[in-house]
């Protein structure tokens, strides 16, 4: 393991125990901000995730979303690969995917320009650590070199550090979403 493996993996586990510790204090309305944000962009095509562990939970503003335009979840299509966006709709029949993330059981698939994203840990950068597998950072750069994507953080206040271990493969953030309010680490992709 390198260095920067370890010290990645260290940063994961506080960035874990961080995020556990808001998950357990936090109350309903949690994604208030998030809906805010999309308010502003109604019609475009997003993608979210369905919150799992401890993640907060971005659902009240997807369905809120949804009745606007067409919002999306994320696909594992197999180790080293980007995600897929599979149509999803409020009510619509969900079933396990990889590492038991819920997915839509059928649907379309479909081309986000907003995306918003799972995290451990962010930076006022607009730096993120996920779990490791890069499937973000690939899908990111796969949008974005397909033309503007904005990509939302969402995540508890707690988890933001001063600095992570970063690579040149990591996509950054465009804007920073908790449920304390909306932070711009960089000028925000422009998507119409």
């Amino acid at each position: 393991m390198t260095d920067l493996a370890r010290i990645k993996a260290q940063a994961r586990k506080d960035a874990f125990a961080r995020r556990k510790a808001a998950f357990d204090v936090a109350g309903p309305g949690c994604a208030g901000h998030l809906s805010e944000v999309l308010a502003g962009y109604r019609g475009v095509p997003l993608a979210g995730y369905a919150a799992m562990r401890t993640e907060i939970d971005p659902l009240p503003a997807l369905e809120e979303a949804a009745a606007h335009g067409p919002v999306g979840m994320p696909v594992i299509m197999g180790k080293a690969q980007p995600l897929k966006f599979r149509d999803w709709t409020p009510g619509c029949e969900m079933i396990a995917g990889e590492f038991g993330a819920a997915i839509p059981a059928r649907g379309d698939w479909l081309e986000p320009q907003i995306l918003i994203v799972p995290l451990l840990a962010f930076d006022w950068r607009g730096g993120r650590l996920g779990y490791g597998g890069g499937f973000y950072d690939r899908t990111l750069e796969r949008l974005r070199a397909a033309g503007p994507v904005l990509a939302i953080g969402f995540a508890f206040a707690a988890q933001e550090t001063e600095s992570l271990p970063t690579e040149p493969i990591d996509q950054p953030l465009d804007l920073i979403v908790t449920e304390q309010g909306i932070l711009e680490p960089r000028a925000a992709a422009k998507i119409s």
